[in-house]
């Protein structure tokens, strides 16, 4: 059904622009929730299932395998036939996805259902974050974005409280079939208030071959990574081919014509430096995110339920402060935000240090957990905004693609190698000795890549990449700057703003 989109954009606080926001919260939010969810979910799994860590790793990594490697033809699809349908196709392919999970009668089976819930994901993520940029009056798009930072951050730290519970009170297969009704809300709002947006100029084409050689890439690394300790031989194999797919993917794009990842966006010196801070700092979030609720577990002794509640600070936290954090950065630029959010979250991670057998949650776990939520809420909303602010609003669903790839495709490599470098692999997640000192180690790694990231947004990123540009307050512009679905466009961005020039 058609939604018009008002001239000059929504605006934040009307009611419009609260039902587009629960729409994209509703809809992110399940795939943050499920990806979340799931790792609290895994020790219930490897016992129902007599599985191996390598196997729970590729419960978590077939979906974020998938999702990474398609995510960016997720956001040409939405550009190309509509943010909106797209969004809602995709919802609805993860809603079915997460069905096969619930009734997955083995682990292969659930992987290959999970792998499936990434493809669902790879076409509705990029979509929430394009129809915000899309739709929204540009002087509300960054406290817009902070707000669905921060619901979305709500969903993904609600995530193992309400796995866990589902785990103890139900079965760890509730924590899929959850989906469902939350998918079919999002579908109906979505459906009665987002309104459709289109890119511009629309390619003839898609990058079928650059979406494979992606996944083919990533795929290989993964594997192996996640099989070097008990097969090297193959593992090296599968591991020089995905860097040859790598290299063939990099070849493919430079000279399609209509290329799945167009590699002039990262001319864009703005651009290229957020989605470095992305790498290192999702990088660090992933590997943390899924040793924590093992050392919870395994080590302190806490219950499913239990090890979720703990990580609920965090929701708090980030519910109480992201959507400020969004509103500070535009007035004070990103940089600040994301130099001192990552030490602020690596912090967190070395207070941590502290868990260990039969830990007291007020003294061993509260502190850290509190101090980390705090450090996402400076970063996740300045990040955000300052990728989608690095381009043409034309231009917000390749955007959003690419820095959704970098963040899973981070996530992805440090889940698959960090645990083997740390000295976890075969069983060993069931032994609490071994479970304990490989969390240390990989605390200290985690906290090394978030303080890279850190350092990498101090010196590449400019105070001034949120400000508004002459086209998107009017000065140049006589009709909205945001693609609509009347075609109207604006002129382009001033480059040397967007790179960044002039910190």
């Amino acid at each position: 059904m058609p939604v018009s989109l008002p001239s000059g954009g929504i605006r934040a606080k009307t009611p419009a622009g609260r039902w587009v926001l629960l729409a994209t919260v509703l809809g992110s939010g399940m795939a943050m929730l499920d990806s979340t969810v799931v790792n609290v979910a895994l020790p219930s799994i490897g016992r129902s299932f007599d599985t191996s860590l390598a196997a729970l790793q590729w419960t978590v990594n077939a979906y974020t395998l998938t999702l990474a490697g398609l995510i960016l033809l997720g956001g040409a699809l939405g550009d190309r036939y509509g943010r909106r349908r797209v969004f809602v196709i995709g919802v609805a392919w993860f809603a079915v996805a997460s069905l096969l999970c619930g009734i997955a009668p083995n682990v292969q089976m659930l992987i290959a259902a999970r792998a499936l819930q990434g493809i669902g994901g790879a076409l509705l993520t990029p979509g929430s974050l394009a129809i915000i940029q899309a739709t929204f009056h540009a002087d509300d798009r960054a406290r817009a974005v902070g707000t669905w930072s921060g619901l979305g951050g709500v969903a993904s730290a609600i995530g193992p409280f309400l796995g866990g519970w589902l785990v103890d009170a139900v079965s760890w297969r509730w924590v899929f079939l959850i989906n469902l009704p939350l998918a079919a809300v999002t579908i109906v709002v979505a459906l009665r208030t987002v309104p459709e947006t289109f890119d511009p100029q629309p390619r003839g084409r898609f990058d079928v071959s650059g979406a494979a050689l992606a996944a083919l890439a990533l795929a290989g690394v993964t594997w192996a990574l996640v099989e070097a300790p008990t097969s090297p031989v193959p593992a090296a194999i599968a591991g020089a081919a995905g860097v040859a797919a790598g290299v063939a993917f990099v070849f493919v794009e430079k000279r399609t014509r209509e290329p799945m990842l167009p590699l002039d966006i990262f001319r864009v010196r703005l651009f290229t430096s957020v989605n470095i801070v992305t790498l290192f700092v999702y990088g660090a979030l992933g590997a943390f995110m899924l040793l924590l609720v093992l050392e919870l577990q395994t080590v302190a002794g806490y219950s499913a339920q239990q090890a979720g509640l703990a990580l609920l600070p965090i929701t708090m936290v980030m519910l109480l402060l992201s959507a400020r954090s969004g509103d500070l950065a535009r007035r004070i630029g990103p940089r600040l935000q994301l130099t001192v959010g990552p030490l602020v979250c690596a912090g967190g991670l070395l207070t941590l240090l502290r868990i260990g057998p039969d830990a007291p949650y007020a003294t061993d776990v509260l502190p850290g957990v509190l101090i980390f939520g705090l450090g996402l809420a400076v970063l996740v909303a300045p990040l955000t905004a300052t990728v989608l602010a690095s381009v043409d609003v034309s231009r917000a669903g390749i955007a959003s693609g690419v820095n959704n790839a970098a963040a899973r495709a981070a996530g992805l490599l440090t889940v698959a190698g960090l645990p083997a470098l740390v000295g976890l692999s075969g069983d060993g997640y069931r032994d609490p000795g071994v479970v304990d000192t490989g969390f240390d180690r990989a605390l200290w790694i985690c906290a090394g890549l978030l303080a890279m990231g850190s350092a990498v947004a101090w010196f590449t990123i400019s105070t001034t990449a949120l400000a508004p540009t002459e086209a998107e307050t009017g000065a140049e512009c006589a009709k909205p700057c945001v693609r609509m679905s009347c075609d109207v466009t604006g002129p382009p961005l001033d480059p040397g703003r967007r790179a960044g020039v002039g910190r």
